[in-house]
């Protein structure tokens, strides 16, 4: 299975996870990594690369993050890179909103690929005009 990892501004990501726990019923199994205003992107990747290879390095991953360009973005980005030099395979979308995280859970699987695409089109889903009328 994929790793679900949230890369997020201080205290996010860690909403999100208790979010999808307060839906799901459970506790989610993903990764949060919060970023503190005052840290050192140096070591937070070192901090990211532990997390992210786990108990099982060959495991692929999925980053979640919230602003593209901003601090927890690049800090993902740099231990992306150096995670595929170790023959991981990952990916990383941004933007995130609850009705990804709650995607990346539930339809969890072995094609890091298709379960990218599956959460991208699960928040453009989410995304609804609640002035226009349900049918």
């Amino acid at each position: 299975m994929t790793r679900i990892v949230l890369v997020m501004h201080e205290p996010l990501g860690a909403a999100f996870a208790k979010c999808a726990q307060h839906v799901l019923g459970h506790s989610p199994d993903l990764v949060v990594f919060d970023v503190a205003p005052d840290v050192q992107p140096e070591r937070e990747v070192k901090r990211l690369l532990d997390q992210i290879l786990g108990d099982d390095p060959a495991q692929s991953v999925l980053i979640l993050c919230d602003l593209y360009g901003a601090t927890p973005f690049n800090i993902a980005a740099e231990a992306l890179r150096q995670v595929a030099t170790q023959g991981v395979v990952g990916h990383m979308l941004t933007g995130t909103n609850v009705c990804m995280v709650l995607k990346a859970l539930t339809v969890q699987q072995d094609n890091p690929e298709r379960l990218s695409e599956d959460v991208r089109l699960g928040a453009l889903r989410g995304i609804v005009n609640a002035d226009q009328p349900c049918s």
